[in-house]
């Protein structure tokens, strides 16, 4: 994974970054994770894979899956939570309600801010416990 990322900014520039930046890339860095999970761990055929998927990156699964592990994050990683729920944005979620579609967005912020600062370790253990 570190060689994709050819993103060098120091930490404090990435703390700059708009949180919904850092959703923006959470998005697409935990998506690769769940499609390269199951198609390492499953034999399902191209669409059966996309609705598998679906199952895990739709908001209300990304939120429920940030109320589970919110006891086990460290004070940093609850700011970034609360940043990037509180982020001012504009989106009307289609498929789920604002509440969830904001804490989607923390969940997808607070991986792309590990991916962006290149705590990989971190968010491995944190991906690790779905």
């Amino acid at each position: 994974m570190e060689e994709l990322m050819k993103l060098d900014r120091p930490e404090e520039e990435i703390n700059l970054l708009s949180p919904l930046t850092w959703a923006y890339v959470g998005d697409c860095v935990y998506e690769l994770y769940i499609r390269t999970n199951l198609v390492s761990t499953t034999n399902l055929k191209p669409h059966k894979l996309h609705m598998e998927t679906i199952k895990y990156v739709k908001a209300k699964s990304q939120a429920e899956f940030l109320a589970r592990i919110q006891d086990k994050l460290t004070e940093e990683e609850s700011d970034i939570v609360r940043r990037g729920r509180n982020a001012e944005n504009h989106h009307l979620p289609k498929n789920s309600n604002v509440q969830e579609y904001r804490y989607a967005t923390a969940f997808e912020a607070l991986i792309g801010y590990l991916y962006l600062t290149k705590k990989l370790g971190r968010l491995k253990e944190i991906l690790n416990l779905l």
